[in-house]
């Protein structure tokens, strides 16, 4: 346990003394909370203000990829070693659901929306649902893991217990928090959030695996036998996971990870695309881009660089092992941060204030050396919800779970 003095010391060595201005006027308990909260800090990240620019890119090429009419010649194959793996209990599902609703005008967890019209439909329950076809089908249940965050952690176990885990096995669901990073302004500084409280965020959705690692689960997955990992974000309703089809199409090709993709609609549309880059798996944002990289076409006419990705993957966990050690880039980030000034008043920027440090997924499949581009129907699988209204929103979801045979 860090002792102020200790803590002091610290602060000065890195000229970060200023958030101890209001430690003295805290109640016992939060001063220990502010303690570790210093204990914790990763020093190393503020090293790479001002560094961390965009890295020059390599050489771009196609990445191995099943299309749609590729994977339905195998399905029956796949789908067969997916649900063995299954069945051995070498699958778990690691949901994020760190966020909050806020950009929905929600106050809580975004798993906790209701998307429902005739009846209560959370896209918590759409997911679980989703999972269940897979538990029914392989007649076992698969361990889930939900990732949450220091602000929605003890909402989001309230919520799946309030509703009977929406018939899953509460025996197959563990809770982890993600790790938090701290927020410093443009000068380097760090952050208070409120007084004894240093400002932070969750460390980014490529932070998973080392929250995992910090709460022990590695070991207890390793002792279950576990050895393929399917992360998924919360905010596809429609998506498939720990699908037997997907898994088994990565363990036959003999890769390391795989990525559900879609089709690009369109040769601008927004979203990261799955490429190889000197040899090894990457996703390039659609930004980065040339537009003769948009726009190129393969010898049928289809866009050459198709498949954008839904964050939906499979890892091997002992490949995830190897990477968790090594060291992932750090991305620093300009955010809006509020936080309180040195007289303590609380202060909502308008405009961004200072950075935060984010490990990001898309940098943990460059960082394995063999990758399957899994190509599904978009209308079937990609459904996420960003907005109230428009583009990816609300509204777009409940139409595809319309067309998806779900009743709201």
């Amino acid at each position: 346990m860090l002792t102020k003095e200790k803590a002091l010391e610290i602060l000065r060595e890195n000229n970060q003394e200023h958030v101890m201005n209001f430690f003295d006027q805290l109640p016992e308990e939060n001063k220990t909370e502010f303690l570790n909260q210093i204990e914790n800090i990763n020093w190393p990240d503020f090293k790479l203000i001002g560094s961390n620019e965009a890295a020059a890119r390599g050489e771009f090429s196609v990445p191995p990829a099943v299309s749609i009419s590729e994977i339905a010649k195998k399905h029956d194959e796949f789908e067969a070693i997916g649900l063995e793996a299954i069945k051995k209990g070498e699958v778990a599902a690691v949901l994020l659901a760190g966020g909050m609703g806020t950009r929905l005008g929600f106050d809580l967890p975004k798993g906790c929306f209701n998307v429902g019209e005739t009846k209560e439909l959370y896209i918590f329950q759409c997911l679980i649902n989703n999972l269940m076809d897979v538990v029914n089908q392989a007649g076992c249940f698969v361990p889930l893991y939900i990732m949450t965050s220091e602000k929605n952690d003890q909402a989001t176990r309230d919520f799946f217990a309030e509703h009977d885990y929406f018939g899953y096995n509460p025996e197959y669901v563990k809770y982890f928090i993600q790790d938090m990073a701290c927020a410093v302004d443009y000068n380097g500084k760090l952050l208070l959030e409120e007084k004894g409280r240093l400002a932070t965020s969750p460390n980014g959705n490529g932070g998973w695996y080392a929250s995992m690692v910090k709460a022990g689960l590695d070991k207890e997955m390793k002792a279950k036998g576990v050895k393929w990992i399917n992360i998924f974000a919360v905010d596809n309703v429609c998506q498939r996971i720990a699908d037997p089809v997907f898994v088994g199409a990565t363990i036959a090709g003999g890769y390391e990870a795989g990525s559900k993709v879609v089709r690009k609609v369109d040769p601008q549309e927004k979203m990261g695309l799955l490429c190889l880059e000197d040899g090894k798996p990457s996703i390039v944002e659609y930004y980065e881009m040339s537009d003769e990289m948009a726009e190129a076409r393969a010898e049928d006419g289809s866009l050459l660089y198709k498949y954008g990705v839904i964050l939906n993957y499979l890892f091997s966990l002992e490949k995830l092992d190897e990477i968790v050690n090594n060291n992932m880039l750090v991305h620093v980030v300009e955010k809006k941060i509020p936080h309180i000034d040195a007289d303590g008043n609380h202060v909502s920027p308008e405009e961004p204030n200072g950075y935060k440090f984010e490990l990001l997924v898309l940098d943990m499949v460059h960082m394995m050396d063999s990758n399957l581009a899994f190509e599904v129907d978009r209308v079937h699988e990609f459904a996420p919800i960003k907005n109230l209204h428009g583009v990816d929103s609300v509204d777009s979801a409940k139409e595809l779970l319309k067309k998806n045979g779900v009743i709201l």
